[in-house]
């Protein structure tokens, strides 16, 4: 499965300590984040994250891209409710098009272990048809 993640500043210790706690589980699938997130994830677990730019230059929308294209089976997506950047990807963009493709997205870490958990029992395979179809 392509799973997506996306982290605010404030948020990307959490996301690594997440990605190192359920490395055996995102070893198996394959991993995406801007630029820096993915970074910090990779350098934190050793496993290979597929980059896109940083989100300020580019890095959101070739995220939202992969999202129209259908192409993300699961997205996760620390963001800080109580500040707002316009250096930080949308999240209300992000969630609605996550919702117009039906893609499971988290926004915190009890949401996102849940699915990840999930996922490793096959509790999100469903997507695998969902994107055959397109």
């Amino acid at each position: 499965m392509n799973i997506g993640f996306l982290a605010a500043g404030s948020r990307k210790d959490l996301i690594e300590n997440f990605c190192v706690a359920y490395k055996y589980i995102l070893a198996k699938h394959t991993l995406y984040a801007t630029e820096m997130t993915g970074r910090r994830i990779e350098q934190a677990t050793n496993l290979k994250v597929h980059k896109f730019l940083s989100g300020a230059v580019g890095g959101e929308k070739q995220f939202i891209d992969m999202i129209q294209r259908n192409y993300m089976d699961l997205v996760i997506y620390f963001y800080n409710p109580m500040m707002t950047s316009p250096n930080e990807p949308d999240i209300v963009e992000i969630t609605r098009e996550c919702d117009r493709y039906t893609i499971p997205i988290a926004t915190n870490i009890a949401t996102a272990e849940a699915m990840v958990l999930g996922m490793e029992n096959g509790d999100l395979d469903w997507r695998m048809s969902v994107r055959a179809e397109e």
